[in-house]
């Protein structure tokens, strides 16, 4: 099973809702997966704010940080 992950980013960011597309695929075989906006949090946007989008693993704290496909997903996903 996929551990849970957060994707960390914020409205209006294109590039953040093309990270979610590529992560659809995922999700739609059971990946779990919060989004979080780092406007909402002062900490998140200190930490994110340059990186964004972000995919972090909650089982590890592992991130994987744009640029990102499909394959390095899955790849992350499972070490």
């Amino acid at each position: 099973m996929s551990p849970e992950c957060q994707l960390f980013g914020t409205l209006g960011c294109h590039v953040c809702e093309v990270a979610e597309a590529e992560l659809m695929p995922l999700v739609e075989h059971g990946l779990m997966v919060e989004l979080v906006d780092i406007a909402e949090s002062e900490a998140c946007y200190e930490t994110y704010s340059l990186r964004i989008p972000v995919l972090r693993r909650a089982d590890t704290g592992a991130e994987l940080d744009w640029p990102f496909d499909t394959d390095q997903v899955v790849l992350f996903l499972s070490d």
